[in-house]
Protein backbone atom coordinates (compact mmCIF):
# COMPACT_ATOMS: atom_id res chain seq x y z
CA UNK A 1 0.00 0.00 0.00
CA UNK A 2 1.16 3.50 -0.80
CA UNK A 3 -0.25 6.52 1.01
CA UNK A 4 1.54 9.70 0.01
CA UNK A 5 0.87 12.63 1.91
CA UNK A 6 1.33 16.33 0.94
CA UNK A 7 1.19 18.76 3.19
CA UNK A 8 0.70 22.07 1.31
CA UNK A 9 0.33 24.57 3.48
CA UNK A 10 0.88 26.76 6.29
CA UNK A 11 -1.88 25.73 8.48
CA UNK A 12 -1.28 23.51 11.29
CA UNK A 13 -3.13 20.51 12.10
CA UNK A 14 -2.34 20.00 16.12
CA UNK A 15 -2.64 16.10 15.50
CA UNK A 16 -1.16 12.89 13.96
CA UNK A 17 -2.58 13.78 10.58
CA UNK A 18 -0.28 11.22 8.81
CA UNK A 19 -1.41 8.22 11.11
CA UNK A 20 -5.26 9.24 10.96
CA UNK A 21 -5.39 9.21 7.44
CA UNK A 22 -3.67 5.93 6.99
CA UNK A 23 -5.45 4.00 9.75
CA UNK A 24 -8.62 5.41 7.38
CA UNK A 25 -7.13 4.26 4.09
CA UNK A 26 -6.65 1.09 5.47
CA UNK A 27 -9.77 0.44 7.00
CA UNK A 28 -12.30 1.35 3.93
CA UNK A 29 -10.16 -0.63 2.28
CA UNK A 30 -10.58 -3.51 4.48
CA UNK A 31 -14.46 -2.69 4.78
CA UNK A 32 -14.78 -2.39 1.01
CA UNK A 33 -12.66 -5.71 0.68
CA UNK A 34 -10.18 -4.47 -2.15
CA UNK A 35 -7.88 -7.28 -3.02
CA UNK A 36 -5.51 -5.24 -4.25
CA UNK A 37 -2.52 -3.43 -2.57
CA UNK A 38 -3.14 0.39 -3.88
CA UNK A 39 -2.08 3.80 -4.18
CA UNK A 40 -3.65 6.93 -2.74
CA UNK A 41 -2.12 10.49 -2.97
CA UNK A 42 -3.57 12.87 -0.28
CA UNK A 43 -3.31 16.46 -0.48
CA UNK A 44 -3.65 18.40 2.74
CA UNK A 45 -3.81 22.32 1.62
CA UNK A 46 -5.47 25.52 2.30
CA UNK A 47 -9.09 27.18 1.29
CA UNK A 48 -7.62 29.24 -1.73
CA UNK A 49 -5.73 26.51 -2.92
CA UNK A 50 -9.26 23.84 -3.13
CA UNK A 51 -10.93 26.90 -4.19
CA UNK A 52 -8.64 27.04 -7.43
CA UNK A 53 -9.22 23.08 -7.73
CA UNK A 54 -12.75 22.98 -6.81
CA UNK A 55 -13.13 26.14 -9.46
CA UNK A 56 -10.94 24.61 -12.31
CA UNK A 57 -12.06 20.67 -12.40
CA UNK A 58 -15.66 21.64 -10.74
CA UNK A 59 -16.72 24.77 -12.18
CA UNK A 60 -17.50 25.28 -8.58
CA UNK A 61 -16.27 29.14 -7.20
CA UNK A 62 -15.78 28.58 -3.39
CA UNK A 63 -13.47 26.39 -1.37
CA UNK A 64 -14.63 22.92 -0.15
CA UNK A 65 -13.96 21.17 2.37
CA UNK A 66 -12.73 18.10 -0.06
CA UNK A 67 -12.21 16.32 -3.82
CA UNK A 68 -12.03 13.47 -4.47
CA UNK A 69 -10.24 12.14 -8.11
CA UNK A 70 -11.43 8.33 -8.51
CA UNK A 71 -9.31 6.83 -11.22
CA UNK A 72 -11.09 4.33 -11.39
CA UNK A 73 -14.57 3.75 -14.12
CA UNK A 74 -16.75 1.16 -11.73
CA UNK A 75 -19.36 -1.12 -13.59
CA UNK A 76 -20.67 -0.38 -9.87
CA UNK A 77 -19.04 0.84 -6.72
CA UNK A 78 -16.77 -1.12 -5.50
CA UNK A 79 -16.74 -4.11 -8.09
CA UNK A 80 -12.95 -5.03 -8.24
CA UNK A 81 -13.74 -8.02 -9.93
CA UNK A 82 -14.78 -6.02 -13.03
CA UNK A 83 -11.03 -4.22 -13.37
CA UNK A 84 -9.96 -7.30 -14.64
CA UNK A 85 -12.33 -9.57 -16.20
CA UNK A 86 -13.03 -6.21 -18.93
CA UNK A 87 -11.56 -7.08 -21.93
CA UNK A 88 -11.86 -3.97 -23.13
CA UNK A 89 -10.15 -2.29 -20.09
CA UNK A 90 -5.74 -1.91 -20.51
CA UNK A 91 -4.02 -2.76 -16.83
CA UNK A 92 -1.91 -0.30 -17.60
CA UNK A 93 -4.92 1.91 -16.99
CA UNK A 94 -5.88 1.22 -13.33
CA UNK A 95 -2.31 -0.74 -12.13
CA UNK A 96 1.03 1.09 -11.57
CA UNK A 97 3.14 -0.85 -13.81
CA UNK A 98 6.06 -0.39 -11.37
CA UNK A 99 4.63 -1.29 -8.37
CA UNK A 100 1.45 -3.37 -9.46
CA UNK A 101 -0.76 -1.40 -7.21
CA UNK A 102 -4.12 -0.20 -7.93
CA UNK A 103 -4.35 3.30 -8.55
CA UNK A 104 -7.04 4.45 -6.53
CA UNK A 105 -6.77 8.10 -7.17
CA UNK A 106 -6.34 11.60 -5.34
CA UNK A 107 -7.80 13.05 -2.23
CA UNK A 108 -7.66 16.98 -1.57
CA UNK A 109 -7.88 18.28 1.80
CA UNK A 110 -9.11 21.71 3.24
CA UNK A 111 -6.56 22.13 6.46
CA UNK A 112 -8.80 25.54 7.26
CA UNK A 113 -12.30 23.72 7.19
CA UNK A 114 -10.98 20.66 8.54
CA UNK A 115 -10.41 23.42 11.59
CA UNK A 116 -13.91 25.28 10.87
CA UNK A 117 -15.90 22.30 10.40
CA UNK A 118 -14.67 20.39 13.71
CA UNK A 119 -15.56 23.54 15.66
CA UNK A 120 -18.66 24.43 13.85
CA UNK A 121 -20.02 20.59 14.86
CA UNK A 122 -18.71 20.32 17.82
CA UNK A 123 -16.24 17.17 17.27
CA UNK A 124 -12.38 16.70 17.28
CA UNK A 125 -10.15 17.98 14.29
CA UNK A 126 -9.51 14.26 14.12
CA UNK A 127 -12.95 13.55 13.86
CA UNK A 128 -13.34 15.57 10.98
CA UNK A 129 -9.90 14.77 9.34
CA UNK A 130 -10.96 10.99 9.62
CA UNK A 131 -14.66 11.52 8.02
CA UNK A 132 -13.62 13.48 5.01
CA UNK A 133 -10.95 10.64 4.45
CA UNK A 134 -13.36 8.13 4.54
CA UNK A 135 -16.12 10.11 2.52
CA UNK A 136 -12.95 10.89 0.20
CA UNK A 137 -12.27 7.02 0.29
CA UNK A 138 -16.51 5.66 -0.96
CA UNK A 139 -15.48 8.19 -3.92
CA UNK A 140 -12.48 6.43 -4.50
CA UNK A 141 -14.81 3.25 -4.88
CA UNK A 142 -17.27 4.81 -6.93
CA UNK A 143 -19.72 5.48 -4.75
CA UNK A 144 -21.69 9.23 -4.81
CA UNK A 145 -24.19 11.10 -3.38
CA UNK A 146 -26.34 12.67 -5.91
CA UNK A 147 -29.49 10.79 -5.52
CA UNK A 148 -30.72 10.33 -2.02
CA UNK A 149 -30.48 6.33 -1.73
CA UNK A 150 -26.55 6.66 -3.11
CA UNK A 151 -26.83 9.53 -0.06
CA UNK A 152 -27.99 7.08 2.18
CA UNK A 153 -25.85 3.80 1.25
CA UNK A 154 -22.49 6.20 0.99
CA UNK A 155 -23.12 7.52 4.40
CA UNK A 156 -23.63 4.39 6.24
CA UNK A 157 -20.59 2.95 4.75
CA UNK A 158 -18.02 5.99 6.06
CA UNK A 159 -19.80 6.07 8.93
CA UNK A 160 -19.02 2.21 9.75
CA UNK A 161 -15.41 2.59 8.40
CA UNK A 162 -15.07 5.74 11.45
CA UNK A 163 -16.75 3.45 14.15
CA UNK A 164 -14.33 0.16 13.46
CA UNK A 165 -11.83 2.49 14.06
CA UNK A 166 -13.76 4.09 17.40
CA UNK A 167 -13.44 7.56 16.12
CA UNK A 168 -17.13 8.81 16.78
CA UNK A 169 -18.92 12.47 17.35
Amino acid sequence: MTISIEYETDKQLKLDYENIITEVVNAAMDYEKCPYEAEINVILTDNEAIHAINLEHRQVDRATDVLSFPMIDYESPADFDSLEDDMNVNTEDYFNPDSGELMLGDIVISVEKVIEQAEKYGHSEKRELAFLVAHSMMHLFGYDHMEEEEAKVMEQKQNEVLEQLGICR
